[in-house]
């Protein structure tokens, strides 16, 4: 298979290297986002529950969630190897509650898991894609685990440039200046930026139920939803 073109800058020795240490200062509420994303799992999954983290890759929600919970066990998939290589450094000897898969969401074991995320990707890809992403997560979740998904949308209350913009600015620590504005404008270009409504029809269609907006941060929104019984 073509490596996406998502996933080529992730390849990047360079970015890889960063990874780790900048990302949590460009997304809002970086750490907060896994607290939040654990207590909506832990809702759902109970002791010894098993979880699948699609584009684990980096490792820090999976470090998060295995210092957390010493009793559950995860499997985490990412198409890229250097920021799978990543991960196990970060994990260190919390590495033995963790699957590392090199691939996508059809690599993972086609196993009923008690819950999932899906971080910051799904912006990446396009409607159709992410339909099939959904629909193929939800076949590998229990009826009623919760799935966890956060990435930039385009918020209803003004252009989804502006507010991309002021997630630049976040994550570069300025004001909205005219080259954020241009940055914004390119990376809407290059993201498929979904609506709140079209974010929940996705999940609905993909065979989950009960979505619920719980996290916001500028241009990034998350839900959680329910995997239907599909008995």
């Amino acid at each position: 298979m073509k490596t996406p073109t998502f996933v080529q800058p992730f390849s990047d020795p360079a970015l890889v290297a960063r990874y780790a240490d900048t990302t949590p200062q460009r997304i809002p509420g970086f750490h907060d986002l896994h607290r939040m994303a654990l207590i909506l799992l832990s809702e759902r999954a109970k002791s010894n529950a098993r979880i699948l983290a699609l584009a684990a890759g980096g490792g820090l929600e999976l470090k998060s969630f295995a210092q957390a919970r010493p009793d559950w066990s995860f499997v985490g998939v990412d198409p890229s190897q250097a920021m799978l290589d990543l991960a196990a450094q970060v994990l260190g000897p919390l590495g033995s509650q963790v699957d590392l898969i090199s691939g996508y969401v059809d690599d993972a074991p086609l196993e009923l898991f008690d819950g999932a995320t899906c971080l910051l990707t799904l912006h990446f890809l396009s409607k159709a894609e992410r339909l099939s992403l959904l629909k193929s997560l939800r076949v590998r979740l229990k009826p009623g685990a919760a799935l966890v998904v956060a990435h930039h949308c385009r918020p209803k209350e003004g252009a989804a440039e502006d507010w991309l913009a002021r997630s630049i600015a976040f994550a570069t620590g300025t004001e909205t200046t005219a080259e954020a504005i241009s940055s914004a404008s390119n990376m809407a270009q290059h993201l498929t930026l979904l609506s709140p409504q079209e974010e929940e029809g996705l999940l609905r269609e993909a065979g989950f139920m009960a979505s619920a907006l719980f996290y916001a941060g500028l241009s990034f929104r998350g839900w959680v939803a329910y995997a239907e019984d599909q008995a």
